[in-house]
């Protein structure tokens, strides 16, 4: 029984300075399963851990919009980046519609039922983005959809999602009269640049902070009729780690604006192109925020 008793201590013993080391400051940052999401949350951990001094858990490229935001909910994770129109549409059910600020207002309102935490927008706006070969923007003035609407018809390349969402290609042909070449090409995301220059189109449906934007010809024409949603990116942290770092959202708001469309897009186009890891990337990035 001694023997039994002094095993049951030494198990009790473990089990408590593991509970102990769990008990330790720390902080979960999350991310989605794309580039622009793993960078960004590499981005919030190490902002946290030169500003704050405390471990950071990374879990970034867990899932897609659904997953994520189920992790968060139940304390999972502290926090990730969102899209405002994302959130609007995939999580909240409504339309998307309505300018940045009311949006973001939506979105922040709806997620107290959560005790979720909008923070300030971190400077970009990752929506649908038309563009076509600068050399062609150049020779035909175009600026606009609604000029583009009134030039000859396009051949239009888009992924393959574009002509079934909501905020995809009927809106954008009732919002623009946009004449097209025979049917849209459908393809996956990576050719719709290649195509493009290859001039297998003259107009591709792609996003707005991707990082061949950032580095081709291509002119990214204004959506003078507003009719893509506002997508801003913030932070969405939870109330509870808020409240448990008072110095936690001091520290992620020094990032707000900082990450303008053409900044997002070099930043992408050192991880997707220059195939720099992403540690390095946001490391590099930091350096130039005080």
């Amino acid at each position: 029984m001694d023997r039994a008793k002094t095993l049951a201590c030494l198990i009790l013993a473990v089990l408590l300075t593991g509970a102990g080391c769990s008990r330790r400051p720390r902080i979960v940052v999350g991310s989605k399963n794309f580039t622009e999401q793993v960078l960004l949350g590499e981005i919030l951990a190490q902002q946290i851990e030169r500003r704050l001094h405390i471990a950071v858990e990374h879990k970034l490229d867990l899932g897609g919009t659904l997953l994520t935001h189920e992790a968060l909910v139940k304390g999972s994770i502290d926090l990730y980046p969102e899209y405002t129109g994302t959130a609007l549409a995939a999580i909240l059910k409504q339309a998307p519609g309505g300018d940045a600020a009311a949006v973001l207002g939506r979105v922040r309102a709806a997620y107290l039922q959560w005790h979720l935490v909008w923070l300030d927008p971190l400077g970009f706006n990752n929506t649908f983005a038309m563009m076509i070969r600068g050399e062609t923007a150049r020779r035909d003035g175009v600026r606009n959809l609604s000029e583009a609407a009134r030039l000859r018809p396009w051949r239009l390349g888009a992924g393959y999602e574009f002509q079934s969402r909501a905020d995809g290609l009927d809106g954008l042909l009732r919002a623009y009269p946009l004449r097209l070449e025979g049917k849209p090409v459908a393809m996956d995301l990576g050719l719709l640049y290649p195509a493009l220059q290859n001039r297998n189109v003259d107009m591709i449906a792609a996003n707005s902070t991707d990082g061949l934007a950032a580095v081709l010809d291509v002119k990214i024409m204004d959506d003078d009729r507003r009719y893509f949603p506002p997508y801003q990116c913030a932070v969405v942290a939870r109330q509870d780690t808020l409240a448990r770092f008072p110095r936690l959202r001091a520290a992620l708001e020094e990032l707000s604006g900082k990450l303008p469309d053409d900044t997002m897009r070099r930043l992408n186009y050192e991880v997707d192109a220059k195939h720099r890891s992403v540690v390095e990337v946001a490391a590099a990035f930091l350096k130039d925020v005080p």
